[in-house]
């Protein structure tokens, strides 16, 4: 099992924003992913909305950076750490565009993305891109099949469905690896069903352990009856963390202790099948967050 982070400061949203990162700017966006990168995370992800409404921006804030933009500004900062989009809502865009996009940021970044994609969820978002929001479902499913020839390694990529048909154009930088992962973000039934379908892992959205096991077993399943022998990863995003004993409130929510203690805690996730476990720590700043990840690598992840 290996361990990937989403970053702070890219996405603001109240259910996870620490209070530091209000005052926070690339500066310490980039050195948080050089500790991720140095302390040998399998990723650090972003997020993605294009914008947000007046009636949900006391919740999720209007911080959104763009996942290409600030994946690809963060390759140019990082050496061997994957860079995952946790997750783009690709329904917005039409897949030629968002092919070029992600295949260009692979190619410079070396063969590092791996691109998680979600059906969305803000209403007035679909709206004013002109997406019909009630068919996000739908979309999505086609966007996949269409990004999956838009990103293979043909110069002249075809797809013929039917929201989407294009063939005949060529369209260069080619990705660096021959198969982009595909990750596919959700907890919903119709989220698990095309992660097994459709995708090469699963991102669920902080749902608790008690599910996770089940869901698992689904996929597995559900792949299996189709037939589809590839592999595939398994993700989780585990409870907030923080390492040592805290001389703050991280919260109830919050795992804290002893290295053991934690490791102890987090193995349930390998046991249920997780290969991908998303961390978080509790932080009052970037030299505490730097702390903590360091901290992870050298003392819980070992015992994993």
């Amino acid at each position: 099992m290996r361990y990937g982070i989403q970053l702070p400061v890219q996405s603001q949203s109240t259910l996870y924003t620490e209070p530091w990162e209000t005052t926070a700017g690339p500066g310490d966006l980039v050195a948080v992913a050089r500790a991720a990168d140095a302390a040998g995370f399998a990723y650090v992800a972003v997020c993605d909305h294009v914008a947000v409404p007046r009636r949900l921006a006391a919740a999720m804030s209007t911080v959104w950076y763009d996942p290409v933009a600030t994946l690809a500004f963060l390759a140019a900062h990082t050496r061997t750490v994957r860079l995952l989009s946790h997750v783009a809502v690709v329904g917005l865009r039409h897949p030629l565009l968002t092919a070029k996009q992600y295949a260009t940021l692979d190619r410079l970044a070396g063969g590092r993305l791996v691109l998680g994609v979600g059906a969305g969820h803000v209403r007035e978002e679909f709206e004013a891109l002109g997406v019909d929001f009630a068919r996000r479902g739908a979309v999505l499913d086609e966007t996949i099949d269409a990004l999956r020839a838009a990103l293979g390694p043909e110069e002249f990529p075809e797809h013929h469905g039917k929201l989407y048909d294009f063939g005949g154009l060529g369209q260069r930088p080619r990705p660096v690896q021959p198969r982009v992962p595909l990750w596919v973000g959700g907890s919903s039934d119709a989220a698990v069903r095309r992660a097994a379908l459709r995708g090469d892992g699963w991102l669920p959205q902080g749902d608790p352990r008690e599910r996770l096991a089940e869901r698992i077993t689904r996929i597995r399943r559900l792949r299996e009856e189709a037939g589809i022998g590839e592999p595939f990863t398994f993700g989780a995003i585990a409870e907030p963390l923080h390492i040592g004993r805290p001389a703050w409130d991280v919260g109830r929510r919050t795992l804290a202790g002893d290295p053991e203690v934690l490791a102890e805690s987090l193995r349930a996730y390998r046991a249920m099948g997780v290969d991908r476990l998303q961390v978080r720590f509790r932080s009052r700043g970037r030299a505490e967050l730097m702390d903590q990840i360091a901290a992870f690598a050298a003392e819980v992840a070992p015992r994993l």
